[in-house]
């Protein structure tokens, strides 16, 4: 991607008196980037916002749909969707315009509580959390997140090698499976892919908090159906 003259920097928390350092994205440095059906972007030790959702939370015709709109809307902007398109809209300067149209309609499904919403239940939201925690420190520092009804949001920094697309397959693998086990059943658990969004800026970053935060509330959550996990400042 273009160079630009900005340099990376990090978001500083305080956390019982410790400092917690999540590492911002940088412009000059090379990131890989990962065709599905969203593009995954990967650069060492950067922050990530990411969401993961539960199988049936959202229909597969409604997928075929939003991302046949996106598809058609990238042509009529000139970028190829079978191309490295997030890249191609960094440089077109359109990643607003495309996390607005597109991304915050479908988070906005999620809040509408479709499919079975198993993690409403504290008892499997805990052990989502759980996963959340059991590498924290390690592979990556874990910010805020928040456990919904049908999908999980979640900031995370990335530690040594630890890259993005493995670490959200671990803990959908290790949650899925204690929580199959929990409701004696099997089969896929969560959706395959995940969103994940590189935090570019404090802004960006303090943004996702406070979506992380306001989350429930939006969806009209009542306490007891969802679990907030928020870093003190």
């Amino acid at each position: 991607m273009d160079a630009t003259a900005t340099a990376r920097g990090a978001c500083l928390l305080r956390l019982d008196d410790a400092m917690m350092s999540f590492e911002l994205f940088d412009p000059r440095a090379e990131v890989a980037i990962r065709q599905g059906n969203l593009p995954h972007w990967y650069q060492p030790g950067a922050t990530y916002f990411v969401t993961f959702r539960t199988a049936d939370s959202v229909p597969e015709s409604l997928l075929r749909s939003w991302h046949g709109r996106r598809d058609r809307w990238l042509r009529e902007h000139g970028i190829d969707p079978s191309s490295a398109w997030k890249a191609q809209l960094e440089r077109a300067t359109l990643e607003h315009e495309d996390h607005t149209t597109f991304t915050r309609e479908f988070m906005a499904y999620f809040d509408r509580g479709h499919g079975a919403c198993p993690l409403g239940d504290p008892r499997l939201a805990e052990r989502v959390a759980a996963c959340l925690h059991h590498f924290a420190g390690q592979r990556y520092q874990l910010g805020d997140f928040v456990v919904m009804p049908n999908h999980v949001h979640v900031l995370a920094c990335l530690l040594g090698t630890t890259e993005i697309e493995s670490q959200c397959r671990s803990w959908k693998k290790f949650s899925a499976r204690e929580i199959n086990q929990l409701l004696g059943r099997r089969g896929r658990f969560w959706q395959e892919e995940s969103f994940d969004h590189l935090v570019r800026s404090e802004e960006h970053f303090a943004h996702f908090q406070r979506y992380i935060g306001d989350n429930p509330e939006h969806a009209g959550l009542v306490r007891g159906q969802f679990l907030l996990h928020t870093l003190q400042k």
